[in-house]
């Protein structure tokens, strides 16, 4: 009888997830394999538990979150460690890895915050340190609301009045109707995304595609986000070591004991982790397409029909997903790229979800914002039916209100019994918060030309997205001056996605402590110069290939400091692996 045995030592623990091999996580933990049977226990507890690693959900086991990985946690631990008087090489760790335009010294939007302020403290009305238009929308939401107050439930699917905001909203941006009962307010984008996603779990047609196939080896289908597949072999059925040099398929073959997916999506590579982690929760396969790096991440038609027939030889792929403007690759779609992608979608019959929730913040020169639902509204028939949900939230764009979660989700063509079973569906969850819902209104019905409140709004919102451009603009720049880097064009969102050369000894070391290369370089960054950045194996990149994920969100100081310390260590670090 074969087994596996992966035992911690300090603080290198070899574990499994749906993401690879890992070593970076702390803990002491033994995973054993003995034939069909996988048993896991915390090796300093001797009582029985009820929920074990092995009675647990595996979907949960499976998941994995890059964004607030390893690394970040890590990040606060040296935080922790300073306030203590700790002696570092620097004073304070840097957060770029995560778009929290407010945790990076961005300024609140004052009209959504005076709104928020009377709406909470109804006093505040008759205050006149208010403008009236504030006050005029502030009322009015109360007047939505249950017993005049915001600690009061709403609908599950949003405040009526807000819904029609956002209705109209939509009107003016795409030009084109929007119906309001089509439109369903959010936590944030992602709770809309995930309740999309639950739709499609059943299986189709028959068909599960069991695992998710190695390209390189089977051509079926497309890597999971993480695997990078450099040194990859395959396995004998019963030849599992803990030091085998084996991809992450095979260890998710033989761990994870042959899951059987529904349903599966395509989603880009690179992609954010909101995708893979969902998906992997849900039970859903994931169907890989490489954005081309070598122009500027765009999205090539031929590679969807690539991935989508290799990937239906043994998947029922079902759905596609668009991150536009692009996470973590900041690129923004042409209006014909857009419409090749509906006509794709229409092609194979696939709901398309398409996440636009940067789509305020664009700033490539001649790169422009298109709606998925306008586009295919103007394409006409037949292309006008396809099934289409779109995303937007109040975290990104000049808003940056990430604590308060707001977003919506539109909904166009969706059968009228699925839309009425997803709108049940979300009622289990209560409803939005109606703060959160507020701060929608606020970006749906901002001030008007002519209100007292505009020319303050107008030049608070203009400011902020003319600095986000000239950053966007910085950093790619200074990369591609420095040795080792190639970055792309930051023509959106709030990210960029540089590769970075490594040295075949750095990649060596790496693989000698079980950490992915990046990973090994983006710990080595943490720990010398305090900046916190995303490896881009938990995004997704293709084989051999290496990046990282950093914000452009510092404010302009503060980046110009951290591409300085960035040039140093990159300096350094090649010498040290040369």
């Amino acid at each position: 009888m074969s087994q596996i045995k992966l035992i911690s030592r300090a603080s290198r623990v070899l574990s499994v997830s749906g993401v690879g091999v890992r070593t970076e996580f702390s803990g002491k933990v033994l995973l054993q394999l003995q034939g069909n049977h996988t048993s896991a226990r915390t090796m300093t507890s001797s009582q029985k538990k009820t929920l074990t690693l092995e009675t647990m959900n595996p979907n949960i086991t499976k998941l994995e979150y890059a964004v607030r990985g390893p690394l970040v946690m890590r990040a606060s631990e040296i935080e922790k460690e300073l306030e203590k008087g700790a002696k570092k090489p620097f004073k304070q760790v840097i957060k770029a890895n995560i778009g929290d335009a407010h945790a990076m010294g961005q300024q609140p939007i004052t009209f959504i915050r005076q709104v928020l302020a009377c709406v909470s403290h109804p006093d505040l009305l008759s205050s006149d340190h208010f403008p009236s238009d504030v006050k005029e929308r502030a009322k009015a939401i109360l007047g939505a609301c249950g017993g005049m107050s915001v600690g009061s439930y709403t609908m599950s699917h949003g405040i009526e009045l807000i819904r029609r905001h956002v209705a109209e909203y939509i009107e003016r941006r795409d030009g084109q109707k929007a119906n309001w009962e089509d439109v369903c307010l959010t936590g944030g984008a992602s709770s809309g995304i995930k309740s999309c996603l639950q739709l499609l779990c059943k299986k189709v047609d028959g068909k599960d595609s069991g695992h998710t196939q190695c390209a390189h080896c089977a051509h079926s289908g497309t890597n999971s986000a993480g695997y990078d597949g450099s040194n990859h072999r395959h396995l004998p059925p019963i030849a599992l070591t803990a030091d085998s040099n084996c991809s992450l398929v095979t260890v998710r073959y033989y761990l994870l004991l042959l899951p059987m997916y529904l349903s599966s999506v395509l989603i880009p590579i690179p992609q954010y982790p909101l995708y893979s982690a969902s998906l992997a929760e849900y039970g859903l396969g994931q169907i890989g397409y490489y954005l081309d790096e070598d122009n500027n991440w765009a999205l090539d038609v031929k590679e969807l029909e690539r991935a989508f027939q290799e990937g239906s030889k043994t998947h029922a792929v079902r759905a596609i997903v668009i991150i536009n403007p692009g996470n973590p690759t900041g690129q923004v779609l042409t209006r014909q790229n857009i419409e090749d992608i509906i006509k794709f979608a229409h092609k194979h019959s696939l709901f398309l979800f398409a996440d636009e929730v940067y789509q305020d913040n664009v700033y490539g020169e001649g790169s422009k914002f298109f709606s998925f639902k306008k586009v295919m509204r103007e394409l006409g028939a037949p292309y006008e039916s396809v099934e289409l949900a779109s995303f937007m939230s109040i975290s990104k764009g000049y808003m940056g209100e990430c604590g308060l979660r707001g977003g919506w989700m539109e909904l166009c063509n969706l059968d009228a019994g699925v839309q009425a079973n997803l709108y049940k569906a979300i009622s289990a969850m209560l409803c939005p918060t109606t703060l959160g819902q507020t701060a929608v209104d606020c970006v749906a019905r901002p001030p008007m030309p002519g209100e007292p409140s505009y020319d303050l709004w107008h030049k608070e919102k203009t400011t902020i997205l003319q600095s986000l451009s000239e950053r966007a603009k910085t950093i790619a720049d200074t990369f591609n001056t420095m040795k080792g880097f190639n970055c792309n064009v930051v023509q959106g969102s709030m990210y960029a996605f540089p590769r970075v050369d490594l040295p075949p000894k750095a990649i060596e070391a790496a693989k000698a402590v079980n950490q992915h290369p990046d990973v090994f370089y983006a710990f080595r960054l943490l720990e010398e110069t305090g900046i916190c950045v995303v490896p881009g194996s938990g995004f997704g990149q293709r084989p051999n290939t290496y990046h990282f994920r950093t914000t452009i969100l510092p404010q302009p100081k503060q980046l110009e400091e951290m591409l300085e310390i960035f040039k140093a260590f990159q300096e350094k670090f090649t010498k040290e692996y040369s």
